[in-house]
């Protein structure tokens, strides 16, 4: 039986981070979890960075702003998972990764990189809008640093995280699907992508070492999940046996009101513009640089959306 990889994951205690700790270890790596050593009193991280012990996962101490102990984490595996948060609501760390990637290249054992990426692939987003279009120039300046540095790498492209798509009936803002009313955008009938966040983590590491994912893009785009905004209203109206009132917003509406938001809010409401209003998800091929997860992995049982709004009736 061929040995599995070995997996630091840094961004561990994250919302998707803590979702690939879980998979790595269920699909049998060694896995390790890098953690600073300034984490102070933030209590609920370290209970979970030690439930990650207890489940036999390697605590290792580093931190980006000390080189050597990057550097020191990187060398104890095969493969290096970055999860740090790319979202301006939260915290947006992309370009923090270049000194993980100088990491990586001075401890030269690394077989294959996956950084924090995992939405909409950057590559395909050349003219997306400001300000929204910072968090894909980020990852193009680190895929860049990647390749001239020649580190082996899979990126991936998970498109709608469905905690934030689903649960707000793909309403900016919303993150409970409300029982009386939506707002449509525009049409409501671009499609989009959504993915349940287990699934992500899933296939993320099902990816690590298989050779077919080596040095492209896996496109997590599971088929009965492709679906328009009035379509995932459309089954959380059946699950609750009763038609929401709808009103639609223009393109027109949604960008004046972006403009009045603070620089984090507008730079995720271009996102959902460029998806919404858009279909920027659906608008391209996956060619020869890239691979689909759910043709790649067909055993694997994702979670259809209907399945994932159930948690919320």
């Amino acid at each position: 039986m061929e040995m599995k990889s070995k997996v630091l994951i840094t961004g561990g205690t994250g919302y998707l981070g803590k979702r690939l700790v879980k998979a790595s270890l269920g699909q049998g790596h060694d896995t390790y979890v890098l953690y600073r050593p300034e984490i102070g009193v933030d209590i609920e991280k370290v209970q979970m960075l030690l439930s990650f012990k207890e489940q036999g996962a390697h605590l290792v101490q580093g931190s980006f702003n000390d080189r050597q102990s990057l550097i020191n984490a990187v060398r104890l595996v095969d493969v290096v998972i970055c999860a740090i948060s790319g979202v301006h609501i939260r915290s947006h760390q992309i370009l923090l990764q270049l000194k993980l990637v100088d990491a990586i290249k001075e401890a030269g054992n690394v077989k294959r990189f996956l950084p924090s990426e995992f939405g909409t692939d950057p590559a395909k987003m050349e003219n997306a809008m400001e300000p929204g279009r910072v968090t894909f120039d980020d990852k193009m300046v680190v895929r860049k640093a990647i390749e001239d540095a020649g580190i082996p790498f899979t990126y991936v492209s998970a498109n709608c995280f469905a905690g934030y798509f689903l649960g707000g009936l793909c309403q900016p803002g919303h993150i409970i699907p409300s029982r009386e009313h939506v707002s449509i955008l525009g049409s409501g009938k671009e499609k989009a992508i959504y993915v349940d966040e287990d699934d992500i983590a899933t296939y993320t590491i099902m990816a690590v070492d298989d050779p077919r994912t080596l040095n492209k893009t896996l496109y997590i785009m599971p088929p009965r999940n492709i679906l328009s905004q009035r379509e995932v209203v459309q089954i959380w109206e059946k699950l609750i046996g009763k038609e929401l009132r709808k009103s639609s917003i223009s393109s027109e509406e949604f960008l004046a009101s972006m403009r009045e938001q603070d620089y984090a809010e507008q730079v995720g409401l271009t996102h959902y513009y460029h998806v919404c209003f858009e279909g920027c998800l659906t608008k391209f091929e996956v060619g020869d640089e890239g691979e689909e997860a759910s043709k790649l992995y067909p055993k694997i049982k994702y979670t259809t959306v209907e399945e994932y709004m159930k948690r919320y009736l």
